[in-house]
């Protein structure tokens, strides 16, 4: 009876993988058709939370995340806030000698201005502001903690490479951090699942990741009374995009990552933002066939000149 018992829940569970790792071929054939004459490396995984289906390209193999490690980092923070050692309201003052430049406010900051954690983790994700992301990975311990929790977590290759010791090389070859497509995807699954760190952790880090400042990419071809949550990582060779989209037919999450991209202009037209947001505008329409929704005519005219 055990035997019979055992063997029957072997079964399911076997069933049950399957049905999760199950490949939407159609989805995936479109997607390698828009990829195909784009002059880099390009690696993508789409999941379907209702569906359980999954389309991969280059899916696990291992792409420089720019400014999307920030979401680890954030992990991290959520992390230690539930341990007791931090607290969003802990107070934090800002020094001057903090400045970083590139995307982000707080580099303009005046010295001694009195903050706290919840602002830095919110300016960090929705303006993707490099002096707090530095700084949060600084108050967690620096990146050999939060890549503990990421091994904790079973992801192989997404960690923190900058100011890390021991990953100089990884620096070297991916920058501030690395990943896979299926990897990063994954935590945004966790985390609107509500599994990462705990429910009310991942609750409020995914309202964080709800409020993105870069919408002219793969937001653009979303309808913008449907929720998304996000997060953008760009530098010269590579640009990346970590979307969820709570769909009317189900959510859907999506990793677009780049890199030895030939074109490093930094317009609206750059090679990467546009793929992105055709891959964007193909999901949305294949995930949600009935609607007639569509960019705005002046979209591209609206933002085009704006400063990245």
């Amino acid at each position: 009876m055990k035997t019979k018992l055992c063997c029957s829940l072997v079964l399911i569970f076997l069933c049950h993988f399957m049905s999760a790792q199950q490949t939407d071929k159609t989805l995936e054939n479109g997607l390698t058709e828009l990829v195909k004459n784009f002059e880099g490396d390009v690696g993508i995984y789409v999941y379907n939370l209702k569906t359980q289906k999954e389309a991969a390209i280059n899916a696990d193999t291992i792409f420089p995340t720019a400014s999307i490690v920030k979401v680890p980092i954030l992990i991290e923070v959520f992390n230690q806030i539930k341990k007791g050692k931090l607290h969003l309201n802990d107070t934090m003052v800002y020094d001057a000698k903090r400045v970083y430049g590139g995307s982000g406010l707080m580099q303009f900051y005046k010295d001694s201005t009195v903050t706290d954690l919840r602002t830095l983790v919110s300016l960090m994700i929705t303006m993707s502001d490099n002096t707090t992301s530095l700084w949060c990975q600084e108050l967690v311990g620096g990146g050999l903690a939060i890549n503990k929790t990421l091994a904790d977590l079973g992801l192989e290759h997404t960690r923190v490479n900058s100011r890390t010791e021991g990953r100089t090389l990884d620096w070297e070859t991916y920058g501030w951090g690395q990943t896979t497509p299926r990897e990063m995807a994954s935590l945004l699954i966790k985390m609107r699942n509500r599994t990462l760190v705990d429910d009310a952790a991942s609750d409020e880090m995914y309202r964080i990741m709800s409020n993105s400042f870069y919408t002219d990419y793969s937001l653009s071809q979303i309808p913008p009374h449907v929720q998304t949550a996000a997060k953008q990582g760009m530098v010269n060779k590579s640009r990346s995009e970590l979307v969820m989209v709570n769909a009317p037919s189900g959510d859907y999450v999506f990793y677009i990552a780049t890199k030895n991209n030939a074109d490093e202009s930094w317009g609206f037209d750059n090679k990467a933002w546009e793929l992105q947001r055709a891959i964007s505008a193909y999901l949305w329409n294949y995930f949600e066939p009935e609607s007639d929704w569509k960019p705005a005519a002046g979209f591209a005219e609206l933002v085009k000149g704006l400063k990245y």
